[in-house]
């Protein structure tokens, strides 16, 4: 696989951030990265070694969970598959109105979305998850963001 053909593959891994992908290429992709993990542990390393700004760039490239983007059909198709997924299709108008307000809450006190690899969760999870991590510290939510971002990346680079 050329440069090229790498980017266009792994470019869409972190939403909308192919300097991950450009990155984990500039660092040497080796056979080894053949593995999932092995590609997952890479990416995973150059998000931690980026500049804070880049990081908060990247938290602020996903969407809201069950947002406008996906009630106005324009999110990636990763994002689409994901979020259909954990039936945020499926929410009740009590349950659409409640990702709202909590989007809208969790965005007021940190600046950025909620992120969550919602794999294996379902609505009713996310839901409870946006009441927790509301409680916690800046700092924390950033940590976590990121490695809720990572999980997804991991989970993008297995359905390849």
């Amino acid at each position: 696989m050329n440069y090229v053909q790498f980017i266009e593959r792994f470019g869409g891994i972190y939403e909308h951030s192919p300097w991950v992908a450009e990155r984990a290429w500039a660092a040497g992709i080796m056979e080894k990265h053949d593995e999932v993990d092995a590609l997952a542990d890479l990416m995973a390393g150059i998000v931690a070694d980026a500049a804070e700004s880049e990081k908060r760039a990247l938290i602020k490239a996903h969407p809201d969970l069950a947002g406008k983007a996906a009630v106005q059909g324009v999110l990636t198709t990763a994002s689409t598959s994901e979020q259909s997924g954990a039936g945020l299709g499926d929410c009740s108008p009590g349950e659409f109105a409640a990702f709202q307000t909590y989007n809208k809450a969790y965005k007021n006190k940190f600046g950025f979305p909620f992120i969550k690899a919602v794999r294996n969760s379902n609505r009713y999870d996310i839901l409870a998850g946006f009441e927790r991590r509301l409680k916690n510290s800046a700092d924390e939510e950033f940590r976590t963001a990121l490695a809720e971002i990572d999980k997804i990346a991991r989970f993008r680079l297995m359905d390849l």
